[in-house]
C-alpha cells in the first residue's frame, strides 16, 4: 500500500499545470461564444440536419476504430478528402450566407441581442389559424391556385430572399388578393413568419419523389420539395380541382378537409401553456424568504435599547 501511494505521488508531482493569464480566460469566453452562436446560427437553417447526420457518421467511425474494423477504416481514411470537399459543397449556401452577413452591419446586433433566449409560447395565434383556412377554402371554390408554406423551427431565408418582401398581417382578404389571376404576385409562394406574410412569389425546390402521382403538377411538387428539406407546413390550393391539399416530413396529404387543415395548423402552432401562478407562487415565497433573511440581519428596537441601558449601567 506505501508503494503504491509513492508511485501515485511522483506521478503526480511530474504533472505540471500550465499558467492560466487574463489573455487565456479571454480566448475561452471569445470562443465559446462564437461556438454557442454557431449552434444557434445552424438550429435555424436547413444545415441542422445535415450536421446531426454528419455526427451520426462521426460516432460511426468511432465504434469502427474501437472494434478495430481495418477495412472500413480503409476505406474512410481513402474517402476523408473527398468526404471534407463533399462537405463545404453541401454547405455552400450556408457558409455563403455567413459570409454575406459578415458584410452587414446588423451582424454584430445580431450577435449580441440576449433576446433569443424567450421562450416562445406559439408560433402563430388562432386568429392566423382561422385566417388561412378561410383563405384556402374561398380560393379552392373560385378555383384559385395557391401555395403557402409556413415556417416552423427551420428559418427559410434563403427561400423568403427568392420572392418580394411583404411584411404584412395574415388576413384572408391578402392571401386572396395575393393569389389573384393576373397579379403581380401570384406566381410563386407565400411564405408565412409567424402572424406574418413575410414575402410573395417566392421559389421553391421542386421534389424529386417519382412515387408522386404524374397527375400532381409543379405547385404540388414544390410543396412536397420543400417539406422534404424543411420542417415547414406547405398548403396547396390546386387550381384545376379546387381541393386543398397540405405537405409536411415529405409527405402529401390530398384532397383534406377543414377539419384536417385545422389539425396540421394546431400541430404546426406549438402552442405551450406555461402555468404563471406556479411562477408567482415562487416568486412570492422567494420574495418572503429575502424579506425575512434582511429583517433578521437588523437590529430590534428594544434590543438595542436594552444593550444600551446595561452600557449605561455599567
Amino acid at each position: 500500500m506505501a508503494g503504491f501511494i509513492l508511485t501515485v505521488s511522483e506521478y503526480l508531482s511530474k504533472i505540471t499545470f500550465p499558467l492560466i493569464g487574463i489573455t487565456d480566460i479571454l480566448e475561452i469566453l471569445l470562443i465559446s461564444f462564437f461556438i454557442y452562436q454557431f449552434m444557434v446560427w445552424i438550429r435555424q437553417t436547413r444545415a441542422y440536419s445535415l450536421l446531426k447526420g454528419i455526427l451520426v457518421l462521426v460516432a460511426f467511425m468511432i465504434v469502427v476504430y474501437f472494434l478495430r474494423m481495418n477495412t472500413i477504416l480503409w476505406i474512410f481514411r481513402n474517402l476523408a478528402s473527398v468526404l471534407i470537399i463533399s462537405i463545404i459543397i453541401i454547405f455552400q449556401p450556408e457558409l455563403r450566407k455567413i459570409l454575406e452577413q459578415l458584410g452587414r452591419r446588423r451582424f454584430m446586433a445580431g450577435l449580441l441581442s440576449f433576446d433569443n433566449g424567450r421562450e416562445v409560447q406559439e408560433r402563430f395565434t388562432d386568429t392566423t389559424i382561422n385566417e388561412l383556412i378561410k383563405a384556402c377554402f374561398d380560393m379552392g371554390e373560385a378555383y384559385t391556385g395557391a401555395l403557402i408554406a409556413i415556417e416552423q423551427e427551420v428559418r427559410l431565408t434563403d427561400i423568403e430572399g427568392t420572392g418580394i418582401i411583404i411584411d404584412g398581417i395574415v388576413t384572408s382578404q391578402l392571401l386572396i388578393n395575393i393569389f389573384e389571376h393576373n397579379t403581380p404576385l401570384h406566381d410563386g409562394a407565400v411564405l408565412i413568419r409567424g402572424n406574418r406574410v413575410a414575402a410573395a412569389t417566392c421559389y421553391l425546390p421542386l421534389s424529386d419523389n417519382m412515387a408522386l402521382s404524374k397527375q400532381l403538377g409543379t405547385r404540388h411538387r414544390a410543396g412536397v420539395g420543400l417539406s422534404e428539406n424543411t420542417d415547414s407546413l406547405v398548403i396547396i390550393v390546386s387550381e384545376e380541382t379546387g381541393k386543398v391539399s397540405y405537405a409536411q416530413h415529405g409527405k402529401l396529404y390530398r384532397d383534406v378537409n377543414s377539419t384536417a387543415l385545422r389539425e396540421a395548423l394546431v400541430a404546426a402552432q406549438g402552442k405551450r401553456f406555461v402555468d404563471k401562478r406556479l411562477r408567482q407562487f415562487l416568486k412570492s415565497r422567494r420574495l418572503k424568504k429575502l424579506i425575512s433573511e434582511s429583517r433578521e440581519d437588523i437590529p430590534d428596537e428594544k434590543t438595542e435599547k436594552k444593550s444600551g441601558n446595561k452600557k449605561e449601567g455599567l
